[in-house]
């Protein structure tokens, strides 16, 4: 008797999918409130459509799942945007997460949390200050009025701000937490080897991806280019012991951002082809590909994190269990809040840095409160509480504190949001900045 279970596994995913689309675009609501109520009512409730056992296979869901979920969003960015946002987007993905890992770390000598440790302090901060591409994204695609800039802002924090916590826990808080110790000059060294190296892979991965898609001119051939891509620089970074999606995402965007080059000057019949050794190096003569074909390119990529984003709402189903989230309620609700205070005050010095650092302009009041309840949790904070070896003794706390904020800033981050846009928000943003 043959088995079905991927079969059925797929039919119910790309169901819960669709209806959850539809039934959000009815009632004007994210759909990710849908996905996450509906993967947990079908995978308690009907397991005739889980067929396959998602403890058995956490590991190797989490493994596939991962480029995936950040290739969209690296796709989605454009270069002239990174230049134009370059030390906006580096504060909100590395110098606001780290502050912010750092002030919740700081509250270790309150005892907030009895019984851990500092760098168990460290860890639970950087699991849970890692918000989540997909999540963000289905909720704010559903109101109108956000401008181009506030966008990139979000989609660039999305990523790089998962980079950095990923080495934060991985390099820094899960070395210090199991062992009791560290040398904290070797950590930090460490961590800088872990980004220079991962962000040199991401770029020679890039380039030699981008100069492979001069070859052909398809957009499936395209498509499945920058697929291998994200695969291939996550898996040789990890079997290199270096950050796998800090390389995925610098590859990915190196890759776009020489494609979106080529386009605005070789492929432009409005601007000269420039002569220099680095576009004579690119080929620049040579388009990759074009506007039409990346649009392509990238909707469906964002179909493909979208469903292993589902993928992982199925498997935090199975770590849901409310007598142990009711048992640690004041815990969540104390992580909760405090994650968002924090959030909250490094938003809000970014919302006026701009008046003494000109590279960094201020978004005003209104771009501070949407970057803060835009800090949506999700894939990453589960993958990363998973990593816990078993036998530690808080594990049990940290998934469970986890997985309450995880809930908390989904549902209630997109209500603020969706309230705010939907009952407060009369007029079509033009402009974010204020100067």
């Amino acid at each position: 008797m043959h088995s079905f279970a991927p079969e059925i596994m797929l039919i119910t995913i790309l169901s819960l999918v669709v209806f959850s689309d539809a039934l959000a675009n009815k009632m004007k609501i994210p759909s990710v409130f849908l996905l996450l109520i509906g993967s947990y009512l079908i995978y308690t409730y009907v397991k005739v459509a889980v067929p396959i056992n998602m403890a058995e296979h956490f590991d190797t869901i989490i493994l596939f799942c991962i480029p995936l979920i950040f290739m969209g969003d690296a796709l989605h960015l454009h270069w002239s945007d990174i230049k134009k946002h370059a030390w906006s987007i580096f504060y909100l993905a590395v110098v606001a997460v780290a502050l912010s890992i750092t002030a919740g770390a700081s509250l270790y000598h309150f005892n907030v949390f009895e019984g851990l440790t500092l760098g168990a302090y460290v860890s639970l901060f950087a699991i849970n200050m890692a918000t989540d591409a997909v999540s963000v994204q289905s909720v704010l695609s559903r109101f109108e009025g956000i401008s181009h800039d506030i966008k990139v802002l979000i989609e660039g924090e999305s990523l790089g701000n998962d980079a950095t916590a990923v080495i934060a826990f991985f390099f820094i808080g899960l070395p210090w937490m199991l062992s009791g110790e560290i040398d904290a000059t070797k950590a930090a060294l460490d961590a800088l080897r872990v980004f220079a190296v991962s962000i040199g892979m991401g770029l020679v991965i890039g380039y030699v991806f981008y100069m492979i898609m001069k070859l052909f001119s398809d957009k499936r051939g395209e498509l499945f280019t920058f697929i291998i891509e994200g695969y291939l620089a996550y898996v040789l970074a990890e079997e290199l012991h270096v950050s796998g999606i800090l390389t995925l995402i610098v590859a990915i965007i190196a890759t776009k951002a020489w494609v979106d080059m080529d386009i605005e000057a070789s492929c432009s019949t409005e601007k000269p082809v420039s002569k220099s050794f680095l576009s004579k190096m690119r080929l620049q003569n040579i388009c990759a590909t074009t506007n039409e074909r990346l649009e392509y390119i990238y909707e469906m990529a964002k179909e493909f994190g979208y469903i292993a984003a589902v993928m992982i709402f199925f498997v935090l189903a199975e770590m849901v269990d409310f007598e142990k989230l009711w048992l640690y309620k004041n815990e969540i609700l104390i992580m909760f809040l405090l994650t968002t205070l924090i959030r909250a005050l490094s938003m809000a010095k970014f919302a006026f840095f701009g008046k003494t650092i000109d590279s960094i302009k201020p978004v005003g009041s209104e771009g501070w409160f949407i970057l803060t309840f835009s800090g949506m949790k999700g894939a990453l904070s589960i993958i990363l509480v998973h990593m816990i070896p078993a036998s530690y003794e808080y594990k049990a706390l940290f998934e469970a504190v986890t997985i309450g904020v995880v809930v908390l800033s989904i549902f209630v981050y997109g209500t603020v949001l969706w309230t705010y846009f939907t009952f407060f928000k009369k007029e079509e943003e033009k402009k974010l900045f204020t100067h």
